[in-house]
């Protein structure tokens, strides 16, 4: 039998387990659902190119540009660094860390 300041701590811990594991889920929907928009935006901002080997022939491979994608890609940021716990700070530090490397040096300009 469980006392009333045991009921209490019992109904605080589980109402605390809901809200975690609803948040849990809700960070995973999301993600699903933003990395799916991030397939989609990089795919459409992507370019066929043809390229002609001697010994291999022709060869068309499909050329992606993630930094035509990057307002998503730092929509996924902000997800995670609630998930994650992070500052503004920290988040911000994040997104405009090296951009030239994450988005290509032509973005440095754009940030």
């Amino acid at each position: 039998m469980i006392g009333c300041l045991g009921a209490v701590l019992l109904a605080i811990s589980s109402n605390f387990y809901r809200t975690a594991v609803n948040s849990k889920d809700y960070i995973i929907k999301r993600l699903s659902k933003i990395s799916d928009d991030l397939m989609v935006d990089i795919k459409n901002n992507s370019k066929m190119l043809t390229m002609n080997y001697k010994k291999l022939g022709t060869l068309q491979i499909q050329c992606t540009y993630p930094k035509y994608s990057k307002k998503i890609i730092d929509e996924i940021d902000h997800v995670l660094a609630q998930h994650y716990g992070f500052t503004d700070e920290e988040l911000d530090f994040i997104i405009n860390y090296d951009i030239k490397y994450r988005m290509g040096a032509e973005a440095e300009g754009e940030a």
